[in-house]
């Protein structure tokens, strides 16, 4: 994540993993989720502020899901079910359940499926916010497969050349094993910016980059400035001269696999909820997995031994920062912003949740 995103050291804390997980798990449980359901949606948020994710992680998103839980947004104890049931495909009705909880269960169903037919394809609708798409494709490096997500979304990016939004930032998640090198995780938001990052922007109190945001007359704006109440996304590019229709054709599929495929959402449909697509890919299905492992080691070395253009130190892939930062937060503990350590004092409080001492 970009440094302009960050906690300022000043006004961060930093607090152990086990910690974190310990009072995330009681204030799910508190939620009325079931433990494991609780304990994976928990370790998901964690996961993602051990990345460096932590538009995704407890500060940005547990806050909301609390509320969504409390106005009855997310079912804590959902019946999903199957719409369809094929033998590499399936389609889930996911009941109003956490997308943090679906999606997994998803994946681990389109990995059975590889299994047996190579590819394992699951569309989910009726679900709801899914958190950092890394998370659920990377559930498939364990087995030795490539790990494909994408969540769809209501309107929150304009097209390009739109006034206003029409489209979800629909991100999309691919994980590739490797051997020796920490595995290829590309996760990508087709918006400019993830909507998330700029609520951090509000606790932080940074400017707005340019070409993130557009104005209410949907015309990017291309200096920093303030964050305004109501945030307009641009594509990925900002601008059709700097390839924006490549970000809005991203979410545009995005929103097909996810949404239209699963007869789940798009744009403003307030009657319907989330809507998700993983898949699968079975590497020995297409080659011998040992020397496909070995030559993404060799790919992804190439690409990491491009020499440096002036002002840079090194080239990096995608996966390799956040591989990094999970271990140097393992050692040194997950910086939080004290008004979020604030917020895990009064919600606990409120819950009547035996306190934890995180600071």
């Amino acid at each position: 994540m970009l440094e302009h995103f960050s906690v300022n050291s000043k006004d961060q804390i930093l607090v152990s993993k086990s910690k974190l997980f310990e009072v995330t798990l009681k204030i799910l449980l508190a939620m009325r989720m079931p433990k494991a359901d609780a304990s994976l949606a928990s370790d998901a948020l964690i996961q993602a502020d051990m990345r460096g994710c932590e538009t995704h992680g407890v500060s940005n998103m547990l806050r909301n899901y609390v509320n969504a839980f409390r106005t009855g947004q997310i079912n804590p104890n959902p019946n999903w079910k199957y719409v369809v049931n094929g033998k590499a495909t399936a389609t889930i009705d996911a009941d109003k359940s956490h997308g943090l909880v679906i999606c997994p269960k998803a994946m681990n169903i389109a990995i059975e499926k590889a299994k047996k037919y190579g590819i394992g394809a699951v569309t989910i609708l009726n679900s709801t916010h899914a958190g950092m798409m890394a998370y659920h494709s990377m559930q498939a490096l364990k087995h030795d497969m490539i790990g494909y997500a994408i969540t769809g979304g209501g309107a929150v990016m304009v097209p390009t050349f739109g006034a206003i939004p029409r489209v979800g930032a629909v991100p999309h998640s691919w994980a590739v094993p490797t051997d020796k090198e920490a595995p290829f995780v590309l996760d990508i938001s087709s918006s400019s910016v993830a909507a998330n990052k700029i609520e951090l922007l509000r606790r932080t109190g940074a400017e707005v980059l340019p070409g993130f945001l557009a104005n209410e007359q949907g015309i990017p704006e291309m200096k920093p400035h303030p964050v305004p109440d109501t945030v307009n996304l641009l594509p990925w590019g900002s601008t059709r001269e700097l390839g924006s229709h490549k970000g809005y054709g991203l979410a545009v599929v995005g929103q097909v696999f996810s949404g239209i495929l699963s007869s789940g959402l798009f744009g403003t449909h307030p009657e319907k909820l989330g809507s998700q697509f993983v898949a699968a890919y079975n590497i020995e299905a297409f080659t011998d997995v040992p020397k496909f492992k070995r030559s993404m080691d060799e790919f992804l070395l190439y690409l990491k031994e491009t020499p440096p253009a002036p002002g840079h130190e090194r080239v990096y892939y995608a996966g390799e920062i956040e591989h990094e930062e999970m271990e140097k937060r393992q050692l040194n503990g997950i910086p939080l912003h004290f008004e979020v350590i604030e917020w895990f004092k009064t919600i606990t409080n409120e819950l009547k949740i035996p306190s934890i001492d995180l600071d």
